[in-house]
């Protein structure tokens, strides 16, 4: 085995040198359109019309994630969200005190459940690396990006995320 691959879960033996393996075709589903790479909509595909679009496509999504606990010195709140922030650098904003937080950044996925699902991780798999409190998510809000811009143009709903960064409450 080659430094750094992991064992065959199935326990069985490694290819030997040149050996290469066998590909399966999966069927695409019923959400591909079938229309070749760059082909424009309006170009007949071969396809029958009515034919939707693929509904599977990753969107945007608005994610609010809060997390409480036990008090913890707001230096070290900081410096972890700070630390949260540099290593995702697609955090918007982080609000902070000593015993809650706020997180908001946007997610790029298929659908509301697994936006909501790569959120309720976050807290939990970047505790030991960013050194955040051990406090446990309380709150979780995934809203599509039209419902977001629709909240912001109707004068309620979260804040715009500005200034970006982290920043007590």
């Amino acid at each position: 085995m080659r430094p750094g691959a992991a064992a065959s879960r199935g326990g069985g033996t490694s290819r030997g040198v040149g050996e290469e393996r066998a590909l399966t075709s999966v069927a695409a589903g019923d959400a591909y359109d079938g229309k070749p790479s760059g082909q424009v909509s309006g170009q007949p595909s071969g396809k029958p019309s009515g034919v939707e679009e693929p509904t599977d496509l990753p969107r945007l999504w608005h994610v609010t994630l809060s997390v409480s606990g036990g008090e913890a010195p707001l230096k070290e709140v900081r410096r972890g969200l700070e630390q949260l922030a540099h290593d995702h650098p697609f955090l918007l904003t982080s609000r902070y005190a000593t015993d809650h937080a706020e997180i908001r950044y946007w997610e790029e996925a298929r659908d509301l459940h697994d936006a909501a699902a790569v959120a309720l991780r976050l807290w939990g798999e970047h505790r030991q690396s960013a050194k955040l409190p051990p406090w446990e998510i309380v709150g979780l809000e995934v809203i599509d990006r039209e419902t977001y811009h629709q909240r912001i143009a109707e004068g309620y709903g979260p804040l715009p995320a500005t200034p970006v960064g982290v920043h007590p409450f």
